[in-house]
């Protein structure tokens, strides 16, 4: 038999429209061999299925169509090998980002990535949906940590790519296809991720005030020999709810020695001084819960979820057209290193002429979470690139029967 049992769609918090409010049958297997043989079943029925991890980002993205079943890695859970000396760590997919950083807490370590529900979030549903925070300012994206998969294909073979040591380059091109795949390529089975010594001691900056005097401030911050960890413009609303202000926010966060800390949090508040701007620092629990807000503070918390992009020069201009956009109601962040960033909105209304900003400044703008009805309206992704068809042609070598996910990217 194909699947293990059956539950209600809505006690897994599933949002897609094709299988919200109805009920469809799930599969939790326990062993790769055990996922390979259901999905090389699935294919074989021409039975289309949504993959899921604990299932906390199944409404980001398209719609899933026609599909018959679930299958989810949450039970492929295992420690595979933590290879303290050489910084990296193996993991199955299943696992829990919460339970990464503890094994990796015991040898003084961390997976330097922030995703947006930390308590909740599997390792391969990160990578699937390429989802990092705050700290890429220092240590990169999702794909810069990943070093080697184990996927299930949409045939049921189970492949391989990459390796588990820094210095191994092997299958680069495969991890960065699977990071922000979603899931349509290949379910992962097993990764082996780059892992960082954790920092004992940080300090955090606020600086708050006039829009052009903070633009101001993240150019020279930029342009400067300081190396913060991160570095992150919030707009007014985001401000308020974190307690900085009522007025946009720059927030930068300092890890190393203490002293080098206090040194770099002195020159930042001598620049916004300079400008006139109020800055002060934070430290201890203050600081984490700030971080913590930032973090988890946009999804799920309205309607409308986006992710979007712009060149990091074009950072804080984008929140302020956030802010005028949504007359300051609108939750958001930008992450200034890259230029990547978040934000929640109320309403559709700023979706385009927003989206219109960031193609404006070499960016985007996905819609990744709304109402079903709205992801029928305006066109989630707003790709406007000449590699769509690449995309697709991917899609269909990988999966030419489309088994896995389809409608999620494509």
């Amino acid at each position: 038999m194909l699947l293990a049992y059956t539950i209600p769609i809505a006690s897994l918090d599933l949002m897609d429209d094709s299988v919200n409010d109805i009920s469809l049958p799930i599969a939790m297997p326990e062993r790769v061999a055990e996922l390979a043989e259901l999905v090389a079943t699935a294919n074989a029925d021409r039975a289309p299925i949504v993959v899921a991890g604990n299932s906390t980002k199944l409404d980001w993205g398209g719609t899933v169509a026609g599909a018959k079943s679930i299958v989810s890695t949450q039970k492929l859970d295992r420690l595979i090998a933590h290879a303290v000396g050489d910084l990296t760590i193996t993991v199955e997919a299943g696992m829990g980002f919460d339970r990464v950083q503890e094994v990796l807490a015991t040898a003084g370590q961390f997976l330097p990535l922030d995703p947006v529900y930390p308590d909740r979030a599997t390792i391969g549903g990160i990578i699937a949906t390429a989802n990092a925070g705050s700290l890429r300012h220092c240590y990169g994206g999702v794909r810069d940590l990943l070093l080697g998969i184990s996927f299930v294909r949409a045939d049921g073979k189970i492949a391989k790519a990459g390796g588990r040591v820094v210095k191994n380059v092997a299958g680069y091109d495969m991890m960065k296809l699977f990071t922000g795949a979603y899931g349509t390529l290949g379910i992962l089975t097993e990764v082996t991720l780059r892992v960082y010594p954790q920092p004992t001691t940080t300090g955090t900056v606020i600086i708050t005030g006039a829009i052009a005097a903070l633009a101001t401030a993240a150019k020279m911050l930029l342009a400067s020999t300081l190396t913060p960890i991160a570095a992150d413009i919030v707009s007014t609303a985001f401000s308020q709810q974190l307690e900085l202000s009522n007025t946009p926010s720059l927030v930068v966060k300092f890890a190393t020695i203490p002293a080098s800390i206090a040194e770099q949090s002195a020159q930042l508040l001598a620049i916004a001084k300079g400008l006139g701007l109020k800055a002060g620092i934070w430290q201890g629990t203050q600081a984490e819960r700030l971080w913590s807000g930032i973090q988890t503070g946009i999804w799920g918390t309205t309607p409308i979820g986006c992710k979007l992009g712009v060149r990091p020069t074009a950072a804080i201009d984008t929140i302020a057209t956030l802010d005028r956009l949504t007359d300051r109601t609108a939750r958001g962040v930008i992450h200034l290193n890259s230029g990547i960033g978040e934000c929640a909105l109320f309403t559709a209304d700023a979706i385009l002429p927003l989206r219109s900003h960031c193609e404006a400044n070499g960016g985007f703008l996905s819609m990744l979470q709304a109402p079903p009805d709205l992801k029928q309206q305006i066109d989630i992704w707003g790709y406007r690139g000449n590699a769509v068809p690449l995309m697709q042609q991917i899609k269909h070598q990988f999966d030419p029967l489309a088994i896995l996910n389809p409608g999620r990217c494509f």
